[in-house]
């Protein structure tokens, strides 16, 4: 197959959409809207992928090239740069802030109707006390901690939804890989401040607001038995 030369490039990115081999898995590719583009095909254990390199004029020819040359050498080798492109793009998740914002993000914001709650109780009542942690370093002694600054404030309620969260929060950084250990798993109700006695007595129009915000929060929790 003939090698593509500079003219020739110059020409096809003002033509129709195509996509024009260089040979040895490098195309160049000519698309309806938007600047043509340098692609490489290439096969690891997992298959055949594609990767783009550089967009035209931007990558020259003999760029694109060189890029394909050094691509092919790390495949060569073993590498898949596409994966390691993914995993430097990553946002890095070390600390305990860091692993809230990820759950917050990814998760609460999308899959609650009220994601503002347990955002209020991780910044008041969580992260002051582990949120600059490494996530790996956080120890059931850092969970009691949390959970006796609460009960010293004498809110309950509070107590047992904050051991929720550290439950959900450090199960989301195992399903990450971050960790393999959940340092809240081994805590109950009792931990937190135990099972909140009844009041007789009205409850304010706060209270009812957040009871209701939390039964939204958690409706696939209750049954209809």
């Amino acid at each position: 197959m003939e090698k593509l030369t500079a003219k020739q490039v110059i020409a096809y990115s003002k033509a129709d959409p195509k996509k024009y081999s260089d040979g040895e898995g490098l195309y160049f590719c000519v698309r309806k809207q938007g600047s043509p583009y340098w692609m490489i095909r290439y096969t690891t254990a997992k298959g055949r992928r594609e990767a783009t390199l550089g967009q035209f004029p931007l990558m020259s020819l003999a760029d694109a090239r060189i890029a394909a040359a050094y691509f092919r050498k790390e495949v060569r080798d073993g590498i898949d740069p596409l994966l390691e492109k993914q995993k430097i793009e990553l946002p890095d998740i070390e600390t305990v802030d860091q692993l809230f914002h990820d759950w917050y993000r990814t998760d609460l914001s999308r899959r609650l109707k009220h994601p503002k709650i347990p955002y209020r109780v991780y910044t008041k009542d969580i992260s002051p006390v582990i949120g600059i942690k490494c996530i790996a370093e956080v120890t059931a002694r850092d969970v009691r901690e949390v959970l006796e600054r609460i009960r010293e404030s004498n809110r309950p309620t509070i107590a047992n939804d904050t051991l929720m969260y550290m439950k959900q929060l450090f199960r989301h950084a195992i399903k990450l890989d971050l960790t393999l250990n959940n340092p809240a798993a081994a805590f109950t109700v009792d931990d937190a401040d135990g099972v909140e006695s009844s009041k007789d007595r009205m409850l304010s129009k706060e209270e009812i607001h957040y009871a209701f915000s939390v039964f939204h929060n958690h409706i696939n929790s209750f049954g209809r038995d």
